[in-house]
């Protein structure tokens, strides 16, 4: 008997990606770079940001039109194997 995997999302679908770094001044392009080599063209408004209470770090969201869960993992691990990245949600 083939156990059926279930997905948990129906693509295409719209897709927050959080990226969590050290405050730099580029921080925020870095991820849109990454971002834009899996997913193409970001629509405008798509890219908010978030300084932390001290200044130190840096959360970047980015609203995204994700195609397929192949997509998203690509997109995962080369965010999270960047090593400005803390954390990627």
């Amino acid at each position: 008997m083939t156990e059926k995997k279930e997905e948990l999302f129906n693509f295409p679908c719209d897709f927050p990606i959080k990226v969590m770094g050290k405050s730099s001044p580029d921080f925020d392009r870095l991820v849109v770079e990454i971002i834009r080599r899996h997913c193409g063209d970001i629509t405008e408004g798509a890219v908010s940001s978030r300084t932390s209470k001290g200044g130190n770090y840096l959360s970047v969201t980015v609203n995204i039109q994700a195609q397929s869960r192949e997509q998203l993992d690509n997109l995962y691990q080369e965010l999270s194997g960047h090593e400005q990245v803390t954390m990627v949600l």
